[in-house]
């Protein structure tokens, strides 16, 4: 290459990268204008691999600081580089690989991948080769330097690697195991993390190898450097998951292995061994391996679960009052909208969704009050293996367990005690039938530890207590729901903030639990969540949300009190006037009015203009900046969706509280030219909330969304994609609840909706909850227009019997029955070969209204009289026993 720097030019580029390292940040700011200015020079990109690779005589930060500045521009704009300047950039990258400076072959390596996974690989064919050829220098940086630059590109560009049909990987992985016996524990390391890339896709370069690298492994297990026993732990788990075939004639030897390594002393080898025992739960064998090793396994994790002296000094463990110190914004973490009303009319009605595909996600570990600590320790891990544990032992693990609660719970120690309550309440799940013999003895010794001088054990007491609130709820006389409820009031108002948001979530959950238990406690409970505000700084306060919005969920319209209205409403409508349109603090507070709407009823009555007025306001900036985003993104940033949607869960839940009474707010406002926005907006989440809201105004004030109905309709039916279940699910729902206001008017719209919903009530694997949904609406379309939706009985009838035989008497369930009987009467020969499954979803009413019992009855009888006495006993003789009683007890048949 002929290419020489220009002096001046080198020296000013140098100078900026000085500058760059400065602490100000005005200057900062300004040499970062600088760069970009300089980004317009072709040769720019060749002073910094100049800079990088070849400019020896300057300290390395700066050295690496250009080669990280060149990595950003290969990844923004590789594709514009001259041809001289990208060829340039190449060949220094490989010619430094070996730098004898181990940050500078880092950097390169960085760069390489980078320029690799812009899709060079495939124009860069001498790059593998060169890098292939350089592991075998007698020269050490040239080998490590080598290695480095692969380890990135296999993790980076793996894909390509496996699919490349020059199948490099024939060649590479063969390699890379010769290395795993080098004398350089760094060498090795990267040998076995080049490996590891390729275990989950099960590559076939690597299945030809497995046994070569199995032996590799395990000869490196006792290594005596911690990061190849990492990469050798995280080898052994990736390997449980793809390939356990490989290591079910070694298990043994492999458990007892790991835990040794579960208690290294290198904690991210603990970490990363820790993650065996929750790999192998997942899998059928686990129960048999693990069994004889679970006496030794289960102190292991109660071990790993006990707090480190770092770890309680990143927690401040010694720091027991600090309710007044303001939270710093980044202790907060981002909070998603979740709201507890967008999945419409759940017909298992029993304060739970009806199906399982509705549940959050987040699995709930307890162990968020190690938010200062990484998002991942050992700790966590142990306690989430022994909860999985747990499950897959059930009352077995009991015997080995419960000596050693016996030991911690009750230590002197209050590290040992706190790591004692964790595991108590890891069990819970997976033991409960067996430990419940214990809990009148337990549950009093957890109260009395909400009281321990300690915050850390405060603060997991109240998560454990509320593993188990469900236990004491239903246990008669209140005997232990009253104290442990006053207990964890108590908590809720602790000088400590790690105690205030455990004892807050647990809380919480006891409300969920606990329901209408709770009614003869509100007074006390809201004196206790009213004052919570006073105390609490940012971070508790969207907690507290949270336990009054569950709250108002669990107790529903026994919260209407003028009483209860007078303590919970002025601290919440304060908090609202404070709180800015932008603020990201009102998710929560809108979700809680959310729930609070909905069960004050008309006692909300006087506090919902303002709210219904910024709700509908903020769904209307949201709609205005996402069109000024889609004409000028420039000049506008894209808005964030979920001030519009939680505003539209918040009408939502005015629509269902105050019913008619939100008319008069609908009429005077535009919401249902935004609703008509809203429910075409392309973020699945933004219509499954609009059609949750058309769905509650169809029911409250039908006169107001009638006029809209042409236009709503189409929009609903396409939107009948049970690959998007909520959105389906709401969609539906609206359907049913526009065609029974609307009556035989409907009969224009069948034909937009019918041959989707008929799809979606046969489609195998259909969520429960919607299939409940989709029955019902073809019901109610049934009962509306019969004569439309008659002649395709056949199509659904069976299904449609499955889907309805399980849910509780309901006006819902009442309106879809009525409906099937019209299209029966209208067409009785779509029901005849489905008729038992007809017959049984009959059977599931416990107490249908009278003239329904009697449409019921007419339709049996009608089917005995047309096939005749014979035919019928024969019919009958193929019920199950409680059904036939059952018909014949209410019908006569």
């Amino acid at each position: 290459m002929g290419w020489n720097p220009d002096r001046d030019a080198l020296s000013q580029i140098l100078g900026l990268l000085r500058e760059s390292q400065s602490p100000d940040t005005v200057v900062q700011q300004s040499v970062q204008q600088k760069l970009e200015e300089l980004n317009k020079f072709t040769d720019f990109n060749k002073y910094l691999i100049f800079v990088l690779t070849k400019l020896t005589t300057e300290d390395e930060p700066t050295r690496s600081l250009s080669g990280l500045i060149l990595k950003n521009n290969v990844k923004a704009h590789f594709h514009q580089f001259p041809p001289d300047v990208a060829q340039f950039i190449k060949a220094e990258c490989l010619s430094a690989v070996g730098d004898p400076s181990p940050l500078i072959r880092a950097t390169v390596g960085i760069l390489i991948t980078t320029t690799a996974s812009k899709g060079e690989l495939s124009t860069w064919p001498e790059l593998l080769p060169r890098l292939c050829e350089m592991l075998d220098s007698a020269d050490y940086n040239v080998c490590e330097g080598a290695f480095g630059a692969l380890q990135k590109i296999c993790e980076d560009s793996a894909e390509f690697l496996e699919k490349s049909p020059d199948r490099p990987l024939d060649t590479l992985i063969p390699k890379f195991l010769q290395f795993f016996k080098h004398s350089s524990s760094k060498i090795r390391s990267h040998a076995i993390a080049c490996v590891n890339q390729f275990i989950i896709s099960k590559t076939q370069a690597l299945m030809a190898n497995i046994d070569a690298f199995l032996q590799n492994l395990f000869h490196l297990a006792m290594d005596d450097d911690p990061d190849v026993r990492k990469n050798v732990c995280r080898a052994l788990v990736m390997l449980l998951d793809a390939h356990i075939s490989s290591l079910i004639p070694h298990m043994h030897n492999i458990i007892e292995y790991m835990m040794i390594r579960t208690q290294d002393p290198d904690e991210n080898v603990a970490l990363e061994a820790c993650e065996f025992w929750l790999s192998l739960a997942e899998h059928p064998i686990c129960k048999e391996a693990l069994k004889p090793h679970l006496p030794k396994l289960i102190p292991i994790l109660v071990r790993g679960m006990k707090y480190s002296e770092i770890d309680i000094i990143l927690l401040k463990g010694d720091v027991e009052e600090d309710e007044s110190v303001p939270d710093r914004s980044e202790d907060i973490k981002p909070r998603f909208h979740k709201s507890r009303h967008t999945i419409r009319h759940e017909p298992m009605e029993n304060g739970g969704s009806g199906g399982e595909e509705f549940a959050d996600d987040e699995s709930d570990d307890g162990l968020d009050d190690d938010s200062s600590l990484s998002d991942w320790n050992l700790r966590k891990c142990s306690a989430a293996a022994l909860d999985v544990l747990a499950n897959v032992f059930r009352e077995e693990m009991l015997p080995v367990i419960l000596p050693i609660l016996k030991e911690t719970l009750f230590h002197q120690e209050w590290e040992i005690r706190e790591s004692g309550i964790l595991a108590l309440g890891a069990i819970a799940e997976g033991c409960m039938n067996g430990m419940t013999q214990h809990l009148p003895e337990l549950i009093p010794y957890l109260i009395s530890c909400l009281q321990h001088k300690k915050a850390l054990v405060r603060s997991i007491t109240c998560w454990t207590l509320s593993r188990y609130c469900h236990w004491a709820v239903v246990l008669p006389d209140h005997t232990f729901l009253k104290p442990l409820m006053y207990e964890l009031l108590k908590c809720v108002l602790d000088s400590n903030k790690r105690v205030q948001e455990a004892a807050c979530s647990a809380f919480a959950t006891l409300e969920e639990e606990a329901c209408t238990e709770l009614v003869p406690y509100l007074a006390d409970i809201l004196k206790t969540l009213v004052f919570a505000f006073k105390k609490y700084q940012a971070k508790n306060l969207l907690i507290l949300y949270d336990a009054i919005g569950t709250l108002a969920d669990s107790v529903g319209n026994y919260l209407n009190k003028e009483e209860y209205i007078q303590m919970l409403m002025p601290p919440l409508i304060e908090k609202w006037n404070i709180l800015k349109d932008e603020d990201k603090d009102l998710f929560p507070l809108l979700e809680c009015l959310s729930s609070v709407a909905t069960a004050l009823q008309s006692g909300f009555l006087p506090y919902c203009s303002p709210v219904y007025q910024r709700c509908v306001s903020l769904v209307e900036q949201t709609l205005n900046q996402t069109m000024a985003h889609a004409q000028n993104p420039g000049q506008f940033e894209a808005a964030d969706k979920d001030f519009m949607i939680v505003s539209l869960d918040l009408l939502s839940g005015l629509a269902e509280g105050l019913n008619g009474h939100v008319g008069q707010l609908v009429q005077q406002s535009n919401i249902m030219q935004l609703l008509y926005q809203a429910m075409q907006d392309p973020m699945p989440e933004v219509r499954q909330s609009s059609f949750a809201l058309l769905g509650d105004l169809t029911k409250a004030c039908f006169q107001y969304v009638a006029p809209c109905i042409s236009e709503f309709m189409p929009i609903l039916g396409q939107n009948l994609n049970p690959e998007l279940i909520s959105v389906c699910n709401n969609a539906t729902w609206a359907i049913g609840e526009i065609s029974v206001k609307l009556g035989p008017e409907m009969r224009v719209y069948i034909n937009l909706v019918l041959t989707d919903l008929i799809f979606i009530i046969n489609k195998p694997n259909t969520p429960k909850t919607l299939l409940e949904n989709t029955a019902i609406t073809i019901g109610r379309l049934g009962y509306v227009c019969p004569n439309e939706v008659a002649p395709l009985l056949q199509q659904f009838i069976r299904q449609w019997c499955i889907s309805l035989r399980n849910i509780r008497d309901n006006e819902e369930k009442d309106s879809a029955f009525r409906g099937v009987c019209n299209m029966i009467s209208v067409n009785p020969g779509g029901v005849v070969e489905d008729f038992i499954f007809f017959c049984d979803a009959i059977a599931s009413w416990i107490n249908p209204k009278q003239d329904l019992k009697e449409m019921f009855h007419k339709i049996l009888h009608c089917f005995k009289e047309q096939v005749g006495e014979d035919n019928w006993k024969r019919f009958t003789e193929q019920f199950p026993p409680p059904l036939k009683d059952r018909l014949s007890q209410h019908y006569g048949v």
